[in-house]
C-alpha cells in the first residue's frame, strides 16, 4: 500500500480519542453518583479504568507489532491460541463491538439532536450511520480528514465545558473531592465493581489502532505512540471532565440521568444555550461514530482474508475501502438502532468485549514463547501492565455476574451463531483451500 493510502500517527491518535470519547462519558456519571456518593470514589473509579485502559493498550502495542497485520482480537487470537477463539473474537467484534456501539452513539446523537431538527431520534440516528459510513466510502484520505475535523470539533467541546464551570457555576454542588470516612468501604464494594461496567464501556475504544495495523505508517513505532498517547489523554479529559460535571450539579440532579451533557449545559447556560450545546453535542458525537466505522470494516475483512467463505468482505472499490464490509456493518448497525435500548447495548458491549479483551492479553504470555526474539515493541515493566488489565477485568466480570447473570448468559449466547458459522466457514476452506 503506498504511502499517500496509509494512516499517519495524527489520525491514529485521533482514532484512539474518537473511539474512546463518545456517550460514556456523558452517560455513566448517571449510574455512578447513586452506588457511590463521593466525590473522591468516583474520580478513583474514573482513574482505575483508565489505569486497566493503559495497561491494555501498552500490551495490546506489544501484540500488535509482533504480528503485524491488522484485524484486532480476531488475528490476535488465532494467531496466538486457534482460529476458533479468533474467528469468535472476530465474530463478536463486528456484531457488538462496532455495529452495537455505533448504534449506541447514534442512539445518542438522536436523542441530543431530535428537539433542534424536529425529527425522530431513531430517524437521525439512521442518517447519522448512513452520512458516516458514505463518507469512509471515499478512502483513507477523506475518512482521515474527516475524522481529524469532528474529533478536533468535540476535543474543543469537552476543553470548553472543562473550563467553563469554574467561572459560569454557582458552586452549590457540594461536592469534595478530597478522601472521607468510609471511601476505602465504598472503593470495595460490589457497587464500585458494577460501576466499572459503565467505565469500561466510556474506555472502549482504546485498542481501537490496532485494528489498522496494517494500514498504518511504520507501525512499529506509531502503534504503540497512538495507543498509549491517545489513551493518556483521554484518561485526562475523562478524570476533569467528571470533575466539572460534579461541580455544576448536585449529585441528585444527576442521578439516573443518562444525558448528562445536557443536564449540565442547561444547568450552567439555561434553557436556550443549552438547546443550542446540545446540538453541537451531536455533532462532536460523529467522531465517535466515524472512528468505528474506520476500525470496524477491518474485522470483518481480515476475517474475508482468511475464510472464503466470507471473501466478498475484502473486495474494495476504486478508493480501496472494503466497502462491503461498512455496508455490512452500517446495515446491522442501523437494525440495532430500531430494535436495542442504549442502556442494554451499553452493559451487554461491556461485558461482551472485555472478555475478548482479557483473552487477548492473557495472550501476550504465550506470544513471548513463539516469538522471542521478535522485532517488536516490548511492554514496560512486563508482567505488571497485563496482571492489572487481567484482574480488573475479572474482578468486574465477576460482580456483573453475580448482580445480573442474564448480562453474561445475553453475551455468551452471542457466540452461538458466530460458532456456527466458523464451522461452515471452516468446511468451506477445506473444500476450497484457494486461500491458501
Amino acid at each position: 500500500m503506498e504511502t499517500a493510502r496509509k494512516y499517519t500517527l495524527s489520525v491514529a491518535i485521533m482514532l484512539v480519542i474518537a473511539n474512546m470519547i463518545g456517550t460514556g462519558v456523558f452517560t455513566s456519571l448517571g449510574y455512578q453518583v447513586g452506588p457511590l456518593p463521593s466525590g473522591f470514589v468516583i474520580l478513583v473509579l474514573w482513574l482505575v479504568g483508565g489505569v486497566v485502559a493503559l495497561s491494555g493498550a501498552f500490551t495490546y502495542a506489544e501484540i500488535a507489532t509482533t504480528l503485524k497485520r491488522s484485524g484486532g482480537e480476531y488475528l490476535y487470537l488465532a494467531k496466538i491460541f486457534h482460529p476458533t477463539l479468533g474467528f469468535l473474537s472476530g465474530w463478536m467484534s463486528a456484531v457488538v463491538g462496532f455495529a452495537g456501539a455505533i448504534s449506541a452513539v447514534a442512539i445518542a446523537i438522536g436523542a441530543y439532536a431530535t428537539e433542534a431538527l424536529g425529527v425522530s431520534t431513531e430517524l437521525i440516528a439512521i442518517g447519522a450511520i448512513v452520512l458516516v459510513s458514505t463518507i469512509h466510502w471515499f478512502g483513507v484520505k477523506t475518512g482521515g480528514i474527516a475524522q481529524t475535523i469532528l474529533t478536533t470539533l468535540k476535543l474543543s467541546l469537552i476543553t470548553f465545558f472543562c473550563i467553563a464551570p469554574f467561572f459560569v457555576a454557582d458552586s452549590s454542588a457540594p461536592v469534595n473531592f478530597l478522601p472521607q470516612p468510609g471511601d476505602l468501604d465504598l472503593i470495595l464494594s460490589s457497587g464500585f465493581a458494577t460501576s466499572l461496567v459503565f467505565v469500561v464501556y466510556a474506555y472502549t475504544g482504546w485498542n481501537a489502532s490496532a485494528y489498522i495495523a496494517g494500514n498504518l505508517e511504520n507501525p512499529k513505532r506509531n502503534l504503540p505512540l497512538s495507543l498509549v498517547a491517545g489513551t493518556g489523554i483521554v484518561v485526562v479529559i475523562y478524570l476533569l471532565l467528571n470533575a466539572m460535571f460534579m461541580y455544576s450539579a448536585a449529585f441528585a440532579e444527576l442521578d439516573g440521568q443518562n444525558d448528562i451533557g445536557n443536564v449540565v449545559a442547561n444547568k450552567l447556560f439555561g434553557e436556550k444555550i443549552g438547546f443550542i450545546f446540545s446540538g453541537i453535542f451531536s455533532v462532536a458525537l460523529l467522531s465517535t461514530l466515524s472512528a468505528m466505522t474506520i476500525a470496524g470494516p477491518r474485522v470483518t475483512e481480515a476475517m474475508g482474508e482468511d475464510y472464503d467463505l466470507l471473501k466478498s468482505f475484502t473486495i474494495k472499490n476504486k478508493y480501496e475501502m472494503p466497502y462491503l464490509a461498512i455496508l455490512a456493518q452500517g446495515a446491522w448497525a442501523i437494525f440495532l438502532v430500531m430494535v436495542s435500548s442504549f442502556k442494554e447495548i451499553i452493559q451487554y458491549i461491556s461485558v461482551s468485549l472485555s472478555i475478548f479483551s482479557m483473552i487477548t492479553v492473557i495472550g501476550i504470555f504465550w506470544l513471548r514463547k513463539q516469538h522471542p526474539n521478535a522485532d517488536a515493541y516490548k511492554v514496560p515493566f512486563y508482567p505488571i501492565a497485563p496482571l492489572i488489565f487481567m484482574g480488573c477485568t475479572l474482578w468486574m466480570i465477576y460482580y456483573v455476574a453475580a448482580d445480573d447473570p442474564k448480562i453474561l448468559i445475553y453475551s455468551l449466547a452471542t457466540l452461538v451463531p458466530g460458532y456456527i458459522l466458523y464451522l461452515f466457514a471452516n468446511r468451506y476452506n477445506r473444500k476450497h483451500p484457494t486461500h491458501l
